[in-house]
């Protein structure tokens, strides 16, 4: 997409799976140089010039499990809190989250959203999947570990694959809307990639299935970690020779097909559009900017 960045992707950290599979070496990193990404529960905390607040370890919970992000340019190593309160919590994105998403430069952004679907997977996964045992935090966070050693079984943070799709139509676009969206807004069509199912399937079947829409060429445009709380989209464009629409509304309140200048309008912000664009940090909105790019 044109060297384009979008949100959440590009960290400079370096993971160093070296380092993060060494205790010693692990432990070597958390001294006074260390940084500590400063969270409230799973939102970003920002510092007076409008990034990511950072402290020591000093000032992390005693009671904390500390996770590894990763190193500096300079090798400081980062590490952020599994607070003793978010165990078992659930914490969906706020308004206070995305106001402060739009202060965040790029690298912040990167940071922040890994750090954010690692922590709040360590909160949700206390007990074993296998067994039911309670697990402990192995290579810097990467991994957690039964701790019944009957069992030993290790868990890895995962990442669920949601392909997210244009459908065009000689030179139109399928765009729809959930309940949930602010008034006027459309987005692209997205779903989760099923066991056994390959992205394309994915598309085919999530589109047919939302919108009555038979689709073929799928071609893969972009990608974009999101972590609310831990997905992969896939950004795809598809072509379909027959428009009619069969909206099933258990999933979408509406879906809607908008010529090239409609889409352009919205993306403009113009007040005029028929619709209001997704928002800058979405890899929905990169979709629609490529699209009109072409």
């Amino acid at each position: 997409m044109n060297g384009t960045t979008i949100a959440f992707a590009g960290s400079a950290l370096d993971r160093a799976d070296h380092v993060r599979s060494d205790p010693e070496k692990l432990a070597g990193l958390m001294n006074w140089r260390a940084r500590l990404l400063r969270l409230d529960g799973l939102d970003p905390v920002i510092s007076r010039d409008g990034g990511l607040d950072w402290g020591t370890l000093a000032d992390a919970d005693p009671q904390a499990e500390l996770v590894f992000l990763g190193l500096t340019e300079d090798g400081r190593g980062c590490f952020a809190e599994v607070a003793p309160r978010l165990v078992g919590s659930v914490a969906p994105p706020n308004p206070r989250l995305w106001q402060a998403m739009t202060m965040l430069g790029s690298q912040d952004l990167a940071i922040y959203g890994g750090a954010r679907s690692l922590v709040d997977w360590h909160a949700r996964h206390r007990f074993c999947a296998r067994c039911g045992q309670a697990t402990a935090l192995a290579k810097g966070g990467w991994q957690r570990s039964c701790t019944n050693a009957a069992c030993k079984a290790e868990h890895f943070p995962r990442v669920d694959p949601v392909t997210i799709m244009l459908v065009e139509h000689q030179g139109n676009l399928l765009l729809g809307r959930q309940p949930r969206f602010p008034p006027r807004r459309f987005s692209a069509l997205a779903g989760f990639v099923e066991p056994g199912e390959s992205i394309e399937g994915a598309v085919a079947r999530e589109v047919q299935e939302e919108a009555g829409v038979v689709v073929r060429d799928v071609t893969y445009v972009a990608s974009q970690p999101w972590p609310f709380p831990s997905s992969l989209m896939i950004g795809c464009h598809s072509l379909t020779d027959d428009p009619t629409l069969t909206v099933d509304t258990t999933e979408l309140e509406e879906a809607r097909w908008f010529t090239c200048a409609e889409v352009r309008a919205a993306l403009d912000g113009d007040e005029a559009a028929p619709f209001i664009a997704p928002p800058p940090h979405a890899v929905a909105r990169h979709l629609l900017e490529w699209w009109i790019a072409r």
